[in-house]
């Protein structure tokens, strides 16, 4: 048998700071940790968990005995598998469930039985008929991760009538409408597991018990290290539990709130949500892996299961109990899933200015005796901040050792790309990077905009020029608002055409920059002339990066 493969959770290549791919709860860390009246003692000494153990039995009218604190809800499981499962020995559980499950089983060497549950009751009939001499215990988690599932109070004691013992990981019950934990430990082979890392918010405290009989609470209890949780979090934890009740039913009922929200909001973006009792939502999408990386390029964090079975299309997205939060959550999924407008960059997106304004740079910088090549360019508009040609330019020559005054090279500058009255300008060599027919197609599924930073005058000769002009909502630039990365000009747009979703391609970061913090999905499109390995590292904080502005036509269906 192979080795057991290490957990790693899912990462993004961009920043979050909005993570609903972990299904943590509202933390109240700052008045929690002012609370602690002496850390000297919880830092310098093995943790006490007693005082935890007895609130927590308070807590569910239960004895000391018969609550085992554990390092977060998944050390409950593992030192379940540890005690009841053996080597060679067989557990059974439902499908999709909690993805440490198969791992625990995995690690024992236990051959994991799975019978489908993805929606409606428990399968019990199903669950008890792979029960035999070799089953070890069943597991079962209510509500359901990922899918939401909520297995009935009955349905639990009938399958505990036949299983010999059956564990119930009911880490999002406090979210569910019924918490059938006071029936399941009047059971003699049941046990429950729990965790504060949800409804109370300390996930990064890795607090979690179970619950049972007192000779199954031992028998477990010696399974694992003697001191699974640190005296900070266990002094922490105890602190939150004596906190106002209102504090956490009023986050539940938040999240309850967000949840019949949510699943009216994705169903009518055409995505199919499960019911859910947990405090998240699993909706099946037909473009899960656009849906996660569009709403990443915003800053929320959505979670995919692409490598399991059945899951591929599903993303699950966790309620943030937090109103502003929701309203941003659902914002960015409306821009991922129903964009009401499409905005371009100019340059290098619709205007191919390898042979135009690539060349005024360099032909710019050579009149002030400093040698400028395309990847010096290329690697400057990766540093960001190269909106504006001439200062870009500037720029330039400040790194080539000499420092020439702005005016004198936006007036060198523009002498070359407009051309002097006797030698055309290098303007006259751009070419269009989509046809007027594709753009007048585009035009009539949703209105476009061009954002740039070059002059109006500028802009609209290129449009004009090449019959781009008549099909367009909006055109903002330099003249109209301040340059890119700053998100005035794509929000100016949006106004403009009346719209607040949208997607932005662009061809540096400073166009990803602004289209983000405008709330507009960020594109990158590999712009002619540069190389594309570079390009894709610049632009990937983008949702996609396209090799042409056209290749836009397969994502618009």
């Amino acid at each position: 048998m192979s080795s057991p493969t290490a957990y790693l959770p899912q990462g993004f290549d961009v920043p979050i700071d909005l993570d609903l791919s972990k299904n943590e709860g509202r933390s109240r860390a700052e008045e929690l940790v002012a609370s602690i009246e002496d850390p000297q003692r919880l830092v310098g000494r093995y943790p006490d968990t007693s005082a935890l153990r007895a609130r927590l039995a308070a807590l569910h009218g239960v004895g000391m005995d018969r609550v085992l604190v554990t390092a977060g809800g998944d050390d409950a499981l593992a030192r379940c598998f540890m005690a009841r499962v053996g080597s060679g020995r067989q557990a059974v559980t439902t499908y999709p469930t909690f993805e440490m499950i198969p791992r625990y089983a995995e690690q024992r060497r236990a051959e994991l039985v799975e019978v489908p549950w993805w929606t409606g009751p428990l399968p019990v009939p199903e669950l008890v008929e792979t029960i035999g001499e070799q089953t070890d215990a069943v597991f079962v988690v209510s509500p359901n991760n990922p899918t939401g599932a909520i297995a009935a109070e009955v349905e639990l004691l009938k399958l505990a009538g036949e299983a010999p013992l059956l564990v119930v990981d009911a880490a999002y019950v406090e979210f569910a409408e019924t918490d059938p934990t006071p029936a399941l430990l009047e059971l003699p082979n049941v046990v429950v597991t729990r965790t504060l890392s949800k409804a109370y918010g300390l996930a990064g405290l890795r607090v979690g018990y179970l619950m049972g009989p007192p000779e199954l609470v031992a028998s477990i209890g010696a399974h694992g290290s003697p001191y699974p949780v640190s005296a900070l979090s266990s002094e922490i934890a105890t602190i939150r539990l004596d906190r106002p009740v209102e504090e956490l039913t009023s986050f539940v009922e938040e999240v309850r709130r967000e949840r019949v929200m949510l699943t009216g909001v994705l169903a009518g973006l055409g995505t199919r949500p499960l019911p859910s009792e947990g405090n998240f939502v699993l909706a099946e999408a037909s473009e899960a892996a656009w849906l996660v990386a569009a709403a990443a390029s915003l800053g929320v964090g959505l979670r995919r299961f692409a490598d399991r079975p059945g899951l591929e299309g599903a993303v699950r997205i966790t309620l943030p109990g937090d109103r502003d939060d929701f309203t941003r959550l659902v914002a960015t999924l409306g821009a991922a899933l129903a964009p009401e407008a499409m905005i371009f960059d100019l340059d290098g997106v619709i205007a191919d200015v390898s042979q135009s304004q690539t060349l005024a740079i360099i032909e710019t910088a050579r009149t002030f005796g400093v040698e400028v090549g395309p990847e010096d360019i290329e690697t400057a508009k990766g540093e960001g901040g190269t909106s504006d040609d001439w200062a870009l330019t500037r720029a330039l020559c400040r790194r080539g050792g000499v420092d020439p005054d702005l005016n004198e090279v936006t007036a060198r500058f523009e002498t070359l790309y407009q051309g002097d009255g006797r030698t055309p300008g290098l303007k006259m060599a751009e070419t269009p990077l989509v046809d007027r027919e594709t753009w007048q197609r585009w035009a009539a599924r949703l209105p476009l905009a061009v954002v740039t930073g070059r002059p109006r005058t500028d802009a609209v000769e290129f449009l004009d020029r090449f019959g781009l002009a008549e099909a367009l909502a909006a055109l903002v630039t330099r003249d109209e608002a301040p340059l890119k990365p700053d998100p005035t000009p794509v929000r100016v747009a949006l106004e403009a055409m009346g719209v607040s979703r949208a997607w932005m391609l662009g061809d540096t970061p400073d166009d990803l920059k602004a289209a983000r913090a405008a709330g507009v999905v960020p594109i990158g499109v590999i712009a002619p002339g540069d190389d594309p390995e570079m390009a894709r590292h610049r632009l990937q904080a983008a949702a996609r990066i396209l090799d042409k502005t056209t290749d836009l036509e397969g994502m618009l269906r």
